[in-house]
């Protein structure tokens, strides 16, 4: 028996090993940076205390790693092809932990934002090259399983974030939602370094580095990204601020397309966008990121500001569904593999829009529990649309420009999802103003109802002993309580049944997408 004869069926095993090892180590440094988008949220007040800052400063610790993180995104296919894609991998993880233990070692706001920055440059890289990993190595068949279990991760981060963050914050301390990175992504290091394949030299790029196109994208991405994190604190075009921010993204990012479609060596090979897949999912990723991010926006806010959740409460209430997601995902991963991409996100569209409708009937009486099967039903319609999305987005797309597809629609949803938190911030203050005047009419209107609650809350606030001037104000100041609490839900509900609706407008961008091609058993070429 020949040598090659006796090694056959041990080669199959031995190459299966080391796809998903290679599946295990870039999956740890994506959930790195999912979770980090996150998990900041339920700390900022803590931080506020600690640094001497104001809640508008230390929004600044958010918005750095969000403004730098889209920044990176786009251009990791270039930074991967010109240093190789394992070098750019192992050096953003490793830029990753460094950047999260100057974080939680920084003793002034500006030396933390600059950290949050480092951070968002590095976590960019890791999203959007661990997916590319993935679509090179795994072969077509097999790409739903693994796209799969990314998408478990992407989908689960979120909500992981403020449940890890919120008991950290409670029971360590706030500075340990960054020095909990470190453990975890040295661990990731030695992982990457030991099972990603080694680079080809062959095939970095030499072409010169297009900073004029970096310059661009830059301005453009960063003003946007800007204006879309601190545009409701700044009253958005009342402020001369967002004014010129926005100027600043429209001249940048129109200059930046014109160049890259010109130059000979674009820095993002926006070419890409040929492929009818990738741009009509990329459309319909900005509005899934938008129901994914923006949900997850509005429902902390619901359970700290309505039910007096403490930080660990919030991230405990959101935990079922991230476990509903990770579990859902190897049967979306299944399905996908057998059913048409197009059904599939119909019938996601469909269960988080009834999610959706669910969350829009909360009332003044509604518990935790109330939310438990919204936000199980909410994850199980987000399996069903994110995972059939990627493979029908970036399936048809060829193996020589995954990288670059990758980045683009990694980016467009990290982009939906700033989008859906500011317009739905917008719309709750709008929303809850709106609902304060007709309430308050309403209560004027049947003034001898009023006159009736107001002596029913004084005779109450007697009761316990305060005078009767005091007991009168207080009894106004309850009243004032119950209208904003109520104008408060009706409110949040507005934004649900809106996230549902723009679901529903944007659904028939699902035709234009097309079943992942079946093709023979791709080589992995390790």
């Amino acid at each position: 028996m020949t040598p090659s004869l006796s090694l056959a069926p041990v080669a199959p095993r031995t190459v299966a090993a080391n796809k998903w090892a290679i599946a295990v180590a870039v999956a740890v440094g994506a959930l790195l940076e999912v979770i980090d988008t996150s998990i900041v949220n339920v700390a900022l007040t803590d931080m506020q205390a600690a640094l001497g800052a104001t809640l508008s400063q230390v929004s600044w610790v958010v918005s750095a790693y969000g403004i730098a993180n889209v920044i990176i995104l786009p251009l990791s296919a270039w930074l991967g092809d010109r240093f190789g894609k394992k070098r750019y991998f192992v050096f953003s993880l490793v830029g990753f932990v460094v950047a999260s233990a100057a974080c939680g070692l920084a003793t002034t706001l500006p030396a933390l934002v600059v950290a949050r920055v480092l951070q968002g440059l590095t976590g960019g890289g890791l999203l959007a090259k661990a997916q590319a990993i993935l679509f090179e190595t795994f072969p077509r068949e097999e790409q739903a399983m693994a796209q799969g279990f990314f998408g478990a991760i992407v989908i689960a981060g979120p909500a992981i974030g403020p449940t890890l963050g919120g008991y950290l914050v409670t029971n360590v301390g706030w500075r340990w939602i960054f020095f909990v990175n470190v453990p975890i992504g040295v661990a990731a290091v030695m992982l990457a370094m030991a099972t990603l394949p080694a680079d080809d030299r062959s095939a970095r790029t030499r072409a010169p580095v297009d900073w004029l196109g970096i310059g661009l994208l830059a301005v453009g991405i960063g003003a946007f990204q800007t204006l879309l994190e601190q545009g409701n604190d700044e009253d958005w075009f009342e402020s001369r601020f967002i004014v010129a921010l926005a100027v600043a993204a429209v001249v940048g990012l129109v200059a930046f397309v014109a160049h890259e479609l010109r130059t000979g060596a674009p820095v993002v090979d926006l070419r890409v966008l040929r492929y009818r897949s990738l741009w009509a999912g990329s459309l319909l990723s900005v509005v899934i990121g938008m129901a994914l991010y923006g949900a997850l926006f509005a429902v902390p806010i619901f359970a700290s500001t309505i039910l007096s959740y403490t930080s660990q409460q919030v991230g405990l209430l959101l935990l079922p569904g991230a476990l509903t997601s990770a579990l859902a995902m190897p049967l979306g991963a299944k399905l996908a593999g057998k059913v048409d991409a197009r059904v599939l996100l119909t019938a996601g569209a469909v269960v988080l829009v009834t999610a959706l409708g669910m969350l829009g009937r909360l009332g003044a009486s509604t518990g935790g529990d109330d939310l438990f099967w919204p936000l199980v039903v909410r994850a199980l319609g987000t399996v069903l649309m994110f995972l059939p999305l990627q493979l029908a987005a970036l399936g048809p797309v060829p193996k020589k420009d995954v990288a670059a597809a990758s980045g683009f629609f990694n980016l467009t949803r990290q982009l939906g999802g700033s989008m859906g938190v500011a317009l739905l911030t917008t719309l709750l203050e709008k929303r809850q103003a709106f609902h304060r005047a007709v309430l308050v009419d309403h209560l004027v209107a049947s003034a001898s109802g009023t006159l009736e609650r107001v002596s029913a809350y004084t005779q109450a606030m007697l009761a316990q002993g305060f005078p009767l001037a005091a007991a009168r104000q207080k009894a106004l100041g309850l009243l004032d309580g119950v209208v904003n609490q109520q104008a408060a839900i009706q409110a949040f509900g507005d934004t649900f049944w809106a996230t549902a609706a723009l679901v529903l407008l944007t659904l028939p961008l699902v035709l234009l997408l097309g079943r992942p091609p079946e093709g023979a058993k791709v080589e992995l070429g390790h």
